[in-house]
């Protein structure tokens, strides 16, 4: 939507990622609501290494998001299997959503807060790699003013994902 300037699709995009991550995070709540997830009690530690590696933002996860973003735009736009979109919400969205839920419910508020950093960091990082993307494929507006238009939202967008990501 940015890309083409397209306000009621940026909207609409918005809309439906967030009701995504919206059901989501909801299911994971009550999941960690009924079914706590045990931390450490005494000395040992009983969560999940998986679920602690999704309270941290590394340069691991950053990459991954990136490589995500830029693989499902590209399956996007060169007509392959929109397969790899899904692939890339399972592997940079839902589990720091789904953690953060979880340890929400189970009252683990500074871990879930660094899962919802994570997640945070993903949709940027997904975000400006799809935009690189779309501008490295020439995805743009075919009139002159909506290219000057889009130009001006690129730069206003880029701007702001980037501050973000930073």
């Amino acid at each position: 939507g940015s890309s083409l300037c397209d306000g009621k699709l940026v909207l609409s995009a918005l809309k439906t990622g967030l009701a995504g991550l919206a059901l989501a995070f909801l299911v994971s709540l009550f999941i960690g609501l009924a079914w706590p997830v045990d931390i450490a009690r005494g000395e040992i530690l009983i969560a999940s290494t998986e679920i602690l590696d999704r309270t941290d933002v590394g340069p691991a996860g950053v990459a991954l998001a990136l490589v995500s973003g830029a693989a499902a735009v590209l399956s996007l736009t060169t007509g392959l299997s929109s397969t790899l979109v899904g692939v890339m919400v399972a592997v940079a969205l839902l589990p720091p959503t789904a953690t953060m839920g979880m340890l929400m419910g189970a009252g683990h508020l500074e871990l879930a807060f660094g899962a919802m950093l994570l997640l945070a960091v993903n949709v940027v990082c997904v975000i400006v790699s799809a935009k690189i993307v779309f501008l490295a494929k020439g995805v743009k507006p075919r009139t002159w003013h909506e290219r000057h238009k889009a130009r001006q939202s690129t730069v206003l967008y880029g701007t702001v994902w980037a501050l973000l990501l930073l």
